[in-house]
């Protein structure tokens, strides 16, 4: 399918020179000619996979549009659209500002034909690989719908902007289609389930699936019961129907569809709480006869309150507090640790401190049973919890992995505290377990849209007075900073090191093997070192090193000198992009 292309500049001139450089290119080309155009077409006509847009244009400039334009993403639910900005502009300030708001790049006017699609292909093929990893870290493979993390993301976002109906869906007697019929078939029901619940929510509704045969759905527009019961209704008849079609006619399992639902914002507009309470309306249908819906309503569940008086502030803290404080850290289950975990990010952002992250896993080692092995895992919280302070907290992930949330933590005790924790262990458990952990260290995002942590850059220059430059750019910003002479080296060092880096500086023109002869090897070798991306370094200005370089698959081009802030912003938006690939790659 042809790419769909936006071009937004008041330059008639510039609209038909892109627009013409791309039709040749097989895109779908859309020219307009003002901020308010592009908000008034994608508001009725949908977002394209690209948008050019200029900066400098009256009533409605290139920061104003975008900033109007990711309102309307947001507004619609929509993933971000890639924007780059085009500009001729020189002033580094501009550019500074630009990735900022969180642009993809920049093109500088006149266009070179070359230079622009490859552009413009690097950007959409980086955004549709993110768009894939995130796909797989937030769809039900078996369903297609949203995955339980996902669905807590999405509903919260849904609710706390949209009127409607928050339902949580359960199929009752589902055990028994695996019972009888074998799980193979219970699969059939749940995907064809999850079609049904597509099918009979209204537009720009959402669902999720949050276990085995229990979903949570988001019908927008539903105001009223009368809607809540022509839906309950219609997925009972339609699942029905499906049963008898997968399993036959002479199928007599009770197969039907229970509903909780509360209306939003009536009730609120927080998902945890309003979730809570489509349970309590769900419940109630299950203990009543089942293939119903309850909607819920304050009043109903008040019975058991109406008599009691009101509490006082003593008397609730002494519902809520601890009895007796063990001096050992807090483990809660995923749930509640969700709860803890939003709100000491929150602390965290607010109050400028820091906090750190551990991921415990345990792996069954040769030889050693299945029993112990089990055990083993089981205790393993018991130990991290009296080895941690009590103003920690763990939680049990998978049966063989803790996550541990560490507050007021400096970054060079993370290490030592995950080794202590091992270590000990091993003295304990007499080696049942394997352990390997994972750290990641928090501090709160001051000044920046992203800020850089444990990130390994290689700076491949001939010119050692800009190579102490560059380094010392990078390093005042925390970055680490491997500083090399030429493309031998760079090659010499990824051949012999299994700190391979982040990101690769590479200059152009160097004695002996140049920067795209290095780039060429890189890309010649496996699969992990090809997939390195590189930003080229030149003083030369031409449109052909720039349009070559891109071609020989560099992510980005900069010019020497470069101005500090533009360099770090380049390279903080490429590392954030590739911390995403790590992210979702997992």
């Amino acid at each position: 399918m042809a790419k769909w292309i936006m071009v937004v500049d008041d330059d008639t001139t510039n609209l038909q020179m892109a627009g013409h450089i791309l039709s040749k290119n097989n895109m779908r080309v859309t020219a307009l000619k003002s901020g308010k155009a592009l908000l008034d077409y994608v508001d009725s006509k949908g977002v394209p996979d690209l948008i050019l847009l200029d900066i400098k244009m009256p009533e409605l400039d290139g920061f104003e549009t975008l900033k109007l334009f990711r309102e309307l993403e947001e507004k619609k639910g929509l993933p971000s659209t890639p924007v780059i900005f085009l500009t001729a502009d020189e002033d580094t300030s501009t550019e500074t500002r630009g990735f900022e708001v969180g642009v993809s790049d920049f093109i500088r006017k006149p266009f070179n034909p070359d230079v622009l699609l490859k552009r413009i292909n690097n950007v959409i093929s980086m955004q549709s690989e993110m768009l894939s990893l995130k796909d797989e870290a937030t769809i039900d493979k078996l369903t297609g719908l949203y995955n339980k993390a996902a669905t807590g993301v999405e509903m919260s976002r849904i609710c706390s902007n949209s009127t409607g109906c928050l339902a949580m869906i359960d199929l009752d007697s589902f055990k028994l289609v695996n019972d009888i019929y074998g799980h193979e078939m219970g699969d059939k029901v749940l995907i064809t389930f999850a079609d049904i619940i597509r099918d009979t929510m209204p537009a720009d509704s959402k669902a999720g699936r949050i276990g085995g045969d229990e979903f949570v759905a988001f019908c927008k527009g539903f105001t009223n019961e009368d809607l809540v019961a022509d839906f309950t209704m219609k997925l009972n008849q339609r699942m029905l129907s499906s049963a008898k079609s997968l399993m036959g006619d002479d199928m007599n399992i009770p197969l039907g569809v229970s509903v909780g639902a509360i209306m939003v914002p009536k009730h609120g507009n927080d998902y945890a709480s309003l979730l809570k309470l489509a349970d309590k309306s769900l419940y109630k249908v299950k203990k009543n006869g089942k293939h119903g819906y309850d909607l819920y309503t304050s009043e109903a569940f008040s019975d058991d309150e109406a008599g009691s008086s009101n509490q006082t502030i003593g008397e609730l803290s002494e519902i809520l507090g601890e009895r007796n404080i063990n001096d050992v850290a807090m483990q809660l289950d995923m749930e509640a640790f969700s709860y803890v975990y939003r709100y000491i990010i929150r602390y965290v952002t607010r109050h400028n401190t820091n906090a750190c992250k551990l991921l415990f896993t345990l792996e069954q080692p040769d030889g050693i049973s299945k029993d112990k092995y089990n055990d083993s895992c089981d205790e393993f919280g018991n130990h991290v919890r009296q080895s941690l302070r009590k103003s920690d907290i763990v939680t049990r992930n998978r049966f063989n992995q803790y996550y541990v949330f560490l507050t007021d933590f400096r970054e060079d005790f993370i290490d030592r505290i995950a080794s202590q924790i091992i270590n000990s262990w091993y003295e304990q458990d007499g080696h049942n377990t394997e352990i390997k952990y994972d750290s990641e260290f928090i501090t709160p995002r001051v000044g920046r849209a992203f800020e850089v942590q444990d990130k390994h850059v290689i700076v491949v220059d001939d010119d050692e007075q800009y190579l102490r430059f560059a380094s010392k750019i990078l390093t005042d910003k925390n970055i680490k900073v491997t500083p090399l002479i030429s493309g031998t080296a760079l090659l010499d060092y990824i051949d012999n090191n299994e700190d391979l880096p982040d990101l690769i500086l590479l200059d152009i023109k160097m004695p002996e093997m140049d920067g795209f002869e290095t780039l060429e090897k890189l890309k010649s070798r496996c699969n992990e070192v090809a997939r390195i991306p590189v930003i080229f370094l030149t003083a030369d200005d031409s449109d052909g090193a720039e349009d070559k370089g891109l071609s020989l698959g560099a992510i980005d081009f900069l010019r020497k000198p470069c101005a500090p802030e533009i360099m770090i912003l380049r390279i903080n938006h490429i590392l954030e992009l590739m911390m995403l690939r790590k992210r979702y790659h997992r």
